[in-house]
């Protein structure tokens, strides 16, 4: 009895500080709904509970997801709870963040035998929530609910599984990784299939055995397509998928977390932390292989159509180990049982992340919560428009409204909740993934050339070649648009 409540009240203060890490890491990292990625993924999720919206450009969203089962399963936790999209959005994404500590901890209290190293990992890897990943347009975790974020929990509780030599409950997370996220979860795959050779004995000589291992294949069926002209044109926006075009820095940031691992190999080896080695080891074995593998995918034009794989986001999981034993070093060699020094190293970690996001999303509120009235002007008005227009009302704006000032990469198709047509910048990452979308994408886009010179004729054309009827245009809106309502800088509009 002495020993179970023991247990009990370990689990619970575990519990308890990685609730306050997530707590801390959450409000750091700040939390953007509908930015990015999430304009397809919320876009799915409304389209699920909702059939009847988006009638003109749901193949803008839907055909990327077919290898995903993400978006139906938001849809039917709705559907269960009848908890609303934006709140169950905020609650996955704060599960999420707090199985990626729990996963991180479960790795670390195998590797390290001091508590005060496993927290300062924990602690370091909630302060780097957004550390962008060298190369890749990553970040550690994404500031919105991402099947990405899932899958990385997954996944690492899968690697603590492989470490704890339970191989088959391995197994089992990282198929429910692979069916909510298959790129990021076949980079999971490959890791534990090298960490469980190295906890092999003896590991040196099995990997010197090893010949002629392969990538795993995500079955995506618009992978074999071959490029298109408007593809080409796409993938060209998208400039981390050429690796040989990648700066100094970038790779830099690729090369030296293997550096770093191979040198804990040898020092925790010297030292008799075998476990610790071998995982180092299974690190730098990886990322040399599946750098050749990017190398070779991402080089002869032979294999372009195999960019959009992105093989190099490999390192995000290298970059998730790196902070983690980082923050465990740290807290085991400085920080000690020193309350100044740990104050002072989540004060610096901490402050730095959290400027950062505030200078990267300017515009916005630091946590956009839902039922919450936003200051942004842009999504003051994409909450009109959900409110006010027709659900099968089809809209025009910029196309490249996404990078405008104060804009902050919100989607128009997530939040407002209508049909638009193609932009500039988010779509193309969806052509360079399902070409047949590219002659479409390219007509579209086309047509909306010369945007900040548009006149009545211009939105009446596109209403005659496309069949859009609303337009979200710059205030003081062009002479003869009939406009329902405006702020002091967009005016929504109906088209004659």
């Amino acid at each position: 009895m002495e020993f179970a409540r023991l247990i009990r009240s370990k689990t619970r203060v575990r519990f308890l500080l990685i609730l306050a890490f997530t707590l801390l890491g959450f409000t750091v990292m700040g939390y953007h709904p509908g930015i990015e990625d999430d304009g397809v993924y919320l876009a799915a999720v409304n389209a699920d509970l909702h059939p009847a919206l988006y009638p003109h450009d749901s193949d803008f969203f839907r055909l990327q997801l077919q290898a995903t089962l993400f978006d139906r399963w938001i849809a039917d936790f709705v559907k269960v709870t009848h908890i609303p999209v934006a709140w169950t959005e905020l609650l996955w994404q704060f599960l999420s963040l707090f199985a990626i500590l729990w996963g991180c901890y479960s790795i670390a209290e195998l590797l390290f035998a001091e508590e005060r190293a496993r927290w300062a990992g924990v602690a370091m890897v909630a302060a780097m929530f957004t550390l962008p990943v060298a190369g890749t347009a990553l970040y550690l975790v994404d500031q919105h609910l991402h099947p990405r974020n899932v899958a990385t929990a997954i996944i690492l509780f899968a690697i603590a599984r492989i470490l704890g030599r339970k191989i088959w409950q391995a197994v089992l997370l990282l198929l429910v990784a692979f069916v909510l996220h298959p790129i990021m979860a076949a980079m999971g795959i490959s890791f534990s299939f090298f960490l469980a050779m190295c906890l092999k004995d003896p590991a040196p000589k099995w990997l010197r055995s090893l010949r002629g291992s392969m990538a795993a294949a995500v079955p995506l069926g618009w992978i074999f397509e071959p490029p298109t002209p408007a593809w080409r044109k796409a993938l060209a926006t998208r400039t981390y998928y050429y690796l040989y075009k990648w700066t100094w820095y970038e790779w830099l940031g690729a090369l030296a977390p293997l550096l770093l691992f191979w040198i804990l190999w040898r020092i925790a080896k010297k030292r008799g932390n075998d476990l610790l080695a071998r995982f180092s080891l299974a690190v730098v074995i990886y990322g040399v292989f599946q750098q050749i593998v990017a190398m070779i995918m991402l080089g002869p034009s032979v294999f372009l159509r195999l960019m959009p794989l992105q093989p190099m986001r490999f390192l995000h999981l290298i970059y998730v180990f790196l902070a983690l034993v980082a923050g465990c070093l740290i807290g085991k060699y400085l920080l000690k049982g020193k309350v100044w020094r740990w104050g002072l190293f989540l004060l610096v970690t901490n402050s730095g992340m959290y400027a950062s996001q505030r200078a990267l999303f300017s515009g916005s509120d630091h946590l956009e919560l839902p039922d919450r009235a936003p200051d942004n002007s842009w999504l003051q008005a994409f909450t009109w428009i959900r409110q006010n227009t027709p659900t099968d009302a089809y809209f025009v704006l910029d196309p490249n409204y996404l990078a405008a000032p104060g804009e902050d990469y919100h989607s128009f198709r997530a939040l407002a909740e209508r049909s638009q047509l193609a932009d500039a910048i988010k779509d193309t990452a969806v052509v360079t993934q399902v070409p047949g979308l590219g002659p479409a994408w390219e007509n579209q886009v086309d047509a909306q050339a010369g945007w900040s010179r548009f006149q009545l004729a211009d939105f009446e054309r596109l209403r005659a070649q496309f069949g859009v009827n609303w337009a979200l245009v710059s205030y003081p809106q062009p002479v003869g648009l009939e406009c329902s309502w405006h702020n002091g800088t967009l005016a929504v509009c109906r088209i004659p």
